[in-house]
Order: C-alpha cells, then structure tokens, then sequence
C-alpha cells in the first residue's frame, strides 16, 4: 500500500525555558493552489516533573496547551517505574477538573532494538480536550526512573487547513507510488492471496496521520505466523466519533513521546468495529510492528482501543479483530484456530517473558500477556479470545448456510417422505461433501449450490461439510431428519352423534368424533366438509352444527412427512315439531317466537305423556328450562331410558337437553311422561332432533 509523503515536511522540535519541550510538523505546501495551507497533524507538549519529596515527583496545577492523552515518560526505556501515576485534568470546555485518575505503571512495550533515543513510557490516558494537568508520581521504596516528564498530547485536526480563510478545507495529499524508503518490490516476501475478503479500514491518511515524523521506512518479516490482540489502556471514554483522534495522538505518543519509527500496533480497533491502519508499509504486507516485545518478528498487532479489565469489550469490537484477523492470516494460510511456534528475540535481562532464543508455542490469535508479561488485553478481552479464534477461523473457511427443501420442520427435527434437497450458499470451497449419517453420498463441486438426497425411511443425519484448498474442512450443523412414507391411521372413523346445546330452526347441535395415530408423528387432522376447521394432532372431537338435511362430515389426518389419510360419514339430520308427537293427558299448546316453529306444548298433569316414532341412529329431546319446570320420565321402544328434570336457573327455549344413540340407524319410538313433580309440576316440550 503506498505510503503518504509531505512533501517538504519535517519535523521540529522547539526548546523553551523552564524544561517545557514541544513538538509540531514544520508548515507542508499544498497540493493544489490554496493559499497558505498547512497540515495540523497534532502536536507534544512535554513537562518535567519536580521533586515533591517522600519518593514523590510531580507538576502541581498548572494551565497548558490544549491536549486530549496524558502520559508519563522517563529517559530510559527498559527502565522500571515501580509506583503509582496518578493525573487530574481540567476540561477545556467547562473549566472543570477531574477527579484523580490512575495511568497504568506497566512499562510499555519498544520496538525489537530501541535507539538512543527511545524513551520508556506509561500508559496513555485519554482526557479529551483539556487545558491543565496535575500529576503525582510515587515510588514504592525505590529510586524513581531518571528523566520524569508528563506528555501532553493535542491530536489535532488531522485535517489540511486554510489559514487565510481560518477554516478546515480537505486537500488531496500527494503519496508516493511505493512506500519511503521501503524495498523493492522484488525485495520483499512473496504471500499468497488473500482467502478472506478484505474488511473494511481506515487508512492512515485517513485517520491524518502525519508521515513527515516517521523516523524510518518500514522493514519486512518473512511472514505473518500469528495476531496478537492488546487494548491501548486509553481508557473507556473515546466516542467512536473521536476515534480517528485517538488513533492520532496514539501514534503521536508512540513517536514523539517514547521515540518510535511509528505507531507499534499494525491494527487498532474501536468500539464500533472501525479498523483503523496501523504502521505504514502496507497493510497486506509482514510490516514489523513493535507491539509484543521478543515476538514482534512474523506476528502482526491488533490493538482495540480501550481498557478491558475490567469492561466488557462490545460485539462490533469482537468482530471487527475477528475480521482483521481471519484476513491478515488468511494472507498466508494460517489456521485462526491453530497453533503457530515463534523464538523469543527478547535479549536476557531487558524485561522479556521468556528467555532468548527460547522457542514458544502459541495460538495463533493470542492475547499481548501470553508473550509479554503484562495484564494486557485485560481479562475481559483475553476471555473473548476463543471466540474471536471461531470467528475468524468461520471467516477464513466459512461455515456454509445451508437450507432443507422438501421436508417440514416440527420442534427440532424435520420430516419428508424420502426425497430431499439440501440447498446452501456457495463460500470459496474447493469442494463439498453431503452426508448422511457420517457417510459421504455426495461430492458436489465447489460452484454447486445444492444436491438431491433420498433418503430411507428412519431417522436420519443430514450435513454439509465445505473443504477448502489444504484440506481445510467446515461443518454444518446437522439437520435431524425423519423419512416416513406411510400414511396416518384412523382407528376409530369419524362419528357423529347430537349432544347437548340450543336448536335453531338451522343448526342441530352435534360432535364429530375420530381417533387417528401415524407411526412417526401425527401433525394435523383437518375437516373438509361440510365446512374446513383445523384441529391439534391431540384433538379428538368437534363440537359442530348440522344444517337440517344430508351432509357428509370428511376429515383429512396429515401426519409430519405429509402423508395423509381420510374419514368421512354421512348423515342426515331432523327436527321433528312437538305437533306431530302422539299426545295422552292433557296438553296445552303456546304460542311465542321462543319455539321452534312459534308454537310449544305444555302440561302440568302427571302422567300426561308424547311419543313419537322415527327412524335414526341418534335422537335428542328439546325442551323449556326453567326456574318453575319439572321432570318428565323417557321411554325408548317401550323401556324407561331415564329422568330428565328440566329446572335451570335462567329461562332457555329451545333446549336439546336428552340424548340416546345406537350403532346403526333403525326405527325407534321415545316417550316422555310428566312426573308431576311437587310445587314445579309443568313442563314444556319443543319436538325432537334425530340423526340417521
């Protein structure tokens, strides 16, 4: 990737009295004719800290330059700040000051062979736009390190400016065809290409960066082996909207306060995913980064701004490193997953994890503690690093999303008479393979997008598994899958019967009955005639209404696969009025639009009784209930069949409130008989319904 070149740019540095040091990028002219335009790249302001006593040094109160990142440096960086740095700033905006804030004391990593130069360093703490700093440094029983100073970074603009206007204005930057000072081409390692898309990123002009303060070109390492992920220990306050600030005045820090070639992380990360480049010397380039001191050779560093020890990192984080990983590994096809072994190059005595030349083994996402000793990424971003590995690996060799034509799903498992198509997205796969309970019965090519199984009847596994270029695999998730050809059984046909309810003149009330069974699952069973309703495959009845006439009552059992089977009975339903009943005793008739037909029969003498004689399967006696109604005693064909009282707390014509059926449809006389009961003697009759 070319690097950005200002042209005419050089860095300056500007003594004062009283130990204050500055730093700013000399004027740069502008691309196209704009007048007096210059670059505001940020800049450091540096004060040194004065003895305070009781092992303390410091700066009381004071009112700086504008700047929005603290740190605290010291002349020699392997050099060991053993203590506390504690800072409070005053917000630029309102005049506020903060409340103490600690700046972590871990001496930060330097690049593989630091210069003269290079200065050891804390932490850097992000303040946002602040106009004074107070600083307390305090050793624990040993001599603080020599040259104590606190850095003050304003990141600027990272914008080109006007100056006779005194507003920001973009200008196109030019960059040269290679990086600066970089090898030829034919110098540098040979990669293969990229696997894995790559994800989007902000580039260092982007992010305004300011190249002139580079000190050196990019050097190479053979290869990329492994990502190791850190958080900048900035703190938690960056907005995603000062990200590209941040990122700025990080690299500030890194090269002008700690006297870097440039930014140590090759990646940095906010918490809204955006990835930010790091280092210059191109992106999908081995740069050697200083970022894991003893294991910057053949890794690369992806930094998320922030502090995780103790906050959760957000998910755009997670995988925006995932991301970034899977494709600067996929460069060289490393397995996000795997394992990778690197040599400490940490020379015996200057602060390295493991002795040099010792031979490590580690993951190849691994965390900046599991090569450094350090609490960097914090706990809670190192606890997300197994799932940043799964991440980045299902981005590097995708999972294939696949889908199941030709079977129904129910819960967990789906069902299918035997034919099935399994559909997926194609990934990049060399090949795929289907199978069927572990067994491969297909071998559809890497442009096939779906393949026709037939399957026996059971139960069953299917998965689709993608195989990359190296034999690299990925799995599906399985479907569970049942193939079942045999339809539902009714054990008992549909039945109706009348039952118990109100009679209109149009709807006799009655139950359909059935019980159906199927060998895998029973889904539904659905009536289709006289009228369509829908039941559970628990449901055994429905209470329904018969039109006065024939009709054919059908039912259709589904069961999971599909397979369907069918019931259906006819019958023919009647109300037959009280006027045609055989009549003994006295009877009176009534006239309201309560009856059926606007008429009904009433007695009160016991012993008074109707009959009538029909021919049917089911018969149903409609009555009048009432507070002051009594009971009639029912004959079928000549025997007492039972007693039927008529009372009810509420008054209610028309009332099917008696039922007998038979097995098959014969001729059939009923009898009622007034039982003269005490105090409530009447009771009125309506007619009966019958079924045949």
């Amino acid at each position: 990737m070319p690097r950005l070149v200002l042209a005419g740019a050089s860095a300056v540095a500007l003594v004062a009295a009283g130990g204050i040091v500055a730093f700013r990028a000399a004027d740069a002219p502008p691309v196209r004719a704009v007048p007096a335009a210059h670059v505001d790249p940020g800049r450091v302001a540096a004060r040194s800290l004065r003895d305070l006593g009781a092992h303390t040094r410091g700066l009381p109160a004071a009112t700086t330059a504008p700047f929005s990142l603290v740190g605290v440096t010291w002349d020699r960086p392997r050099a060991e700040l053993r203590g506390t740095v504690r800072v409070r700033t005053r917000a630029q905006k309102t005049g506020t000051w903060s409340p103490w804030r600690s700046v972590t004391t871990e001496t930060q990593d330097v690049p593989d062979k630091p210069g003269k130069n290079v200065r050891g360093g804390t932490g850097a703490l992000w303040t946002g736009p602040s106009d004074g700093v107070e600083v307390r440094v305090t050793g624990h029983g040993r001599t603080l390190p020599a040259g104590l100073r606190v850095d003050l970074v304003d990141p600027g603009t990272g914008r080109t400016t006007t100056r006779a206007a005194g507003r920001p204005v973009p200008v196109r930057l030019a960059a040269a065809v290679e990086p600066a000072g970089s090898p030829a081409p034919s110098d540098s390692p040979t990669v293969k290409a990229a696997a894995v898309p790559q994800p989007a990123l902000v580039a260092r002009v982007g992010w305004g960066a300011d190249e002139s303060l580079v000190k050196a070109p990019p050097t190479y390492d053979a290869s990329v082996k492994a990502v190791f992920v850190h958080h900048t220990d900035t703190g938690n306050d960056v907005a995603c909207a000062d990200s590209a600030s941040a990122v700025r005045a990080i690299f500030l820090y890194h090269v002008q306060s700690e006297g870097w070639d440039d930014i140590g992380y090759n990646f940095l990360v906010d918490k809204c995913g955006t990835i930010f480049e790091g280092r210059a010397g191109g992106t999908d380039r081995p740069v050697h980064g200083a970022h894991t001191y003893g294991f910057n050779t053949d890794t690369t560093g992806v930094a998320v701004l922030g502090n995780y020890t103790s906050v959760q990192p957000s998910a755009a984080a997670l995988d925006a490193v995932a991301r970034i990983s899977a494709w600067k590994l996929g460069l060289t096809g490393v397995d996000p997953t795997g394992t990778t072994k690197l040599t400490s190059l940490a020379p015996d005595g200057t602060g390295g994890k493991y002795p040099y030349g010792t031979e490590v083994t580690f993951n190849t996402i691994s965390g900046h503690r599991d090569g450094f000793a350090t609490e960097c990424p914090g706990t809670d971003l190192y606890a997300k690093l197994p799932a940043i590995r799964t991440a980045a690996r299902n981005i590097t060799w995708p999972v294939p999303a696949t889908s199941l034509a030709g079977a129904a799903k129910s819960g967990t498992r789906y069902y299918t008479k035997g034919a099935v198509t399994l559909g997926w997205k194609a990934t990049g796969a060399e090949s795929y393979e289907v199978r069927v309970d572990g067994k491969v019965v297909a071998q559809p090519a890497g442009t096939a997008t779906s393949a026709a199984v037939t399957l026996a009847a059971g139960a069953h596994t299917l998965a689709l598994r993608a195989v990359y270029a190296g034999g690299k695999v990925t799995d599906a998730p399985a479907y569970a899958v049942t193939a079942d050809a045999t339809k539902p059984v009714f054990g008992s046909g549909a039945a109706l019967a009348l039952r118990r309810s109100t009679v209109n003149t149009t709807a006799v009330p009655v139950t359909l009955g059935w019980k159906a069974t199927d060998n895998t699952l029973l889904a539904a069973v659905r009536a289709t005639s006289p009228s369509a309703k829908t039941f559970s495959p628990t449901t055994t009845s429905w209470s329904a209404t018969a039109k006065p006439g024939s009709a054919t009552w059908a039912l259709t059992a589904t069961d999971a696969a599909g397979n369907a089977a069918t019931s259906s009975v006819a019958r023919t339903s009647a109300l037959v009025s009280e006027q045609s009943a055989y009549r003994k005793g006295t009877w009176r008739t009534t006239t309201t639009s309560s009856y059926l037909g606007g008429r009904g029969l009433y007695s009160s003498s016991r012993g008074a009784y109707a009959s009538w004689t029909f021919t049917g399967r089911s018969v149903g006696l409609i009555v009048k209930r009432a507070k002051n109604t009594g009971a009639v005693t029912v004959y079928v064909d000549g025997k007492k069949a039972g007693t039927l009282d008529t009372r009810a707390s509420t008054t209610a014509y028309r009332q099917l409130a008696w039922t007998k059926a038979w097995s098959s449809s014969a001729k059939h006389t009923i009898k009622i008989v007034v039982a003269g009961t005490s105090g409530r003697p009447v009771v009125g009759i309506d007619g009966i319904a019958t079924l045949r």
